[in-house]
């Protein structure tokens, strides 16, 4: 057995029907483990479901069609999970949206900030007592963009101020999963479950190759289309690259134990970014997902 064997582990990856996240699932599968791949899209989840299979060699993988920018998604996800596995062993929050303008969810949440941030404190917490089961479970979420700029607590949901694809609300919430996270972790110490987050580094991902033109700002719309379809492949990285870190962090002997660090493109572990170590940001993230998950989770005591 290798160091990174995942052989009798449950592994689930949100946004594992394409992109990122299906290299991840497929990584995960092909290390031996059961892996429910997570997308909005029954028939692209059955389809990416096949893939791993393929590549996997066993049929160990299923799919669960789910929102999980909606509270109502993630419950049902928690419970179709819980259904199937009695365990779980590492949770990858990798879905991620990129919006050029501000959207509400059904719950009434700006949808980045529902995707990048409270999706996955819900879903972590939803599925608490299965990971809590795996005898060393592992949390990974993915920042993105460039983060690491100041967190705005007055404009958390881009209420005050969006900024769409380019300088923008992106970066801000990939900002607060950092700052999110490293109270997770503080909250789950002495629970067996860690809490890391992963930056995959620029990958030439579906996400990125489907960002509409009226995501640029006016004076760069018309290089637009040789940036996305010339320039964007020859410097961002392939998916199976880009997913390394979210793998190294679920699988590495490097990370017994540790929690509440930041793993870069390199699998390298670095500092967080100040803006995401502040108190008063992490307290003004976390005291917000509190509020936003109390339909599900009916409120959860402070880190």
């Amino acid at each position: 057995m290798t160091p990174n064997d995942r052989s009798g582990s449950v592994a689930l990856v949100t946004g594992g029907t394409g992109g990122i996240g299906k290299e991840t699932a497929r990584a995960l599968a092909e290390r031996g483990a059961s892996v429910v791949v997570v997308g909005i899209d029954r028939e692209r989840g059955l389809r990416a479901v096949q893939d791993i299979r393929d590549s996997a060699g066993h049929d160990r993988v299923h799919a669960v069609s789910a929102d999980v920018t909606t509270l109502d998604g993630l419950r049902r996800l928690a419970e179709a999970v819980g259904e199937r596995h009695d365990r779980l062993d590492v949770l990858v929050n990798n879905v991620g949206v990129n919006l050029p303008a501000r959207t509400l969810t059904a719950d009434g949440v700006e949808r980045m900030f529902a995707a990048h941030v409270l999706a996955p404190f819900t879903l972590t917490h939803l599925l608490l007592p299965l990971l809590e089961r795996a005898p060393a479970a592992r949390v990974v979420n993915l920042t993105g963009g460039i983060p690491g700029g100041p967190i705005d607590p007055g404009n958390l949901l881009g209420e005050r101020r969006y900024l769409g694809w380019t300088f923008s609300h992106y970066n801000h919430t990939k900002t607060m999963t950092m700052a999110m996270t490293h109270r997770l972790a503080a909250r789950l110490r002495g629970s067996g479950v860690t809490a890391n987050v992963v930056y995959p580094g620029h990958g030439h991902t579906p996400m990125n190759r489907a960002t509409p033109l009226r995501a640029f700002p006016i004076a760069y719309r018309p290089i637009a289309p040789l940036v996305l379809k010339v320039i964007a492949p020859l410097f961002l990285s392939d998916l199976t690259r880009s997913a390394r870190s979210s793998v190294y962090a679920a699988t590495s002997p490097d990370l017994d134990g540790v929690s509440g660090a930041y793993v870069d493109g390199r699998c390298r572990r670095r500092p967080l970014p100040a803006p995401a170590l502040d108190p008063a940001a992490q307290e003004a993230v976390w005291e917000l997902c509190v509020r936003l998950s109390a339909p599900v989770l009916g409120g959860v005591s402070p880190a």
